[in-house]
């Protein structure tokens, strides 16, 4: 890519392991924050006067999206679990392709839980067919930026 410093071809596979290995903790940083802070929000909501109120449908979406939270918290979690567990068996090659692949599937469980959530929030705001157009504004964004750019910018990669 025009202006990166191209990978280095010195660098020891256990350096470019321990680096990969690092940069992916870092980015799952990032995620488990915002499904932890959503999923503790979307336990919460149950509790409410306004929850016990609703219907089964807004009852049913809220349940999808805890139990997408609960997938997404998991997958997100799970490679600094292995990583505790067998870090002193030299298998981290094999952790990071298995983290990698745990990382791109919370990162669907937690595009759908915020689309979830958007969603829930819109049908007690509003309702209808409003709600279900926001919803699907919502997916539509998350969809794009998360997944469809870079599987376009990863595409470009390998044409190049």
């Amino acid at each position: 890519m025009a202006g990166l410093p191209p990978h280095d071809p010195d660098e020891p596979q256990s350096t470019r392991l321990a680096r990969n290995f690092s940069e992916l903790l870092q980015e799952l940083r990032v995620q488990q924050a915002g499904v932890q802070i959503l999923f503790a929000f979307l336990l919460a909501i149950v509790f409410t006067e306004v929850y016990q109120e609703q219907s089964d449908y807004v009852r049913t979406l809220h349940l999808a999206t805890v139990l997408c939270a609960a997938m997404s918290s998991a997958l997100l979690i799970a490679p600094a679990v292995w990583h505790r567990i067998l870090f002193r068996h030299r298998r981290r090659e094999d952790i990071l392709r298995q983290a990698n692949r745990c990382a791109l599937a919370g990162s669907v469980f937690l595009a759908a839980t915020m689309v979830g959530t958007v969603l829930i929030v819109a049908e007690v705001a509003v309702g209808g067919w409003v709600a279900k157009l926001i919803g699907a504004c919502t997916a539509l964004v998350f969809g794009t930026l998360w997944f469809a750019v870079p599987a376009l910018l990863r595409r470009d990669d390998e044409l190049r």
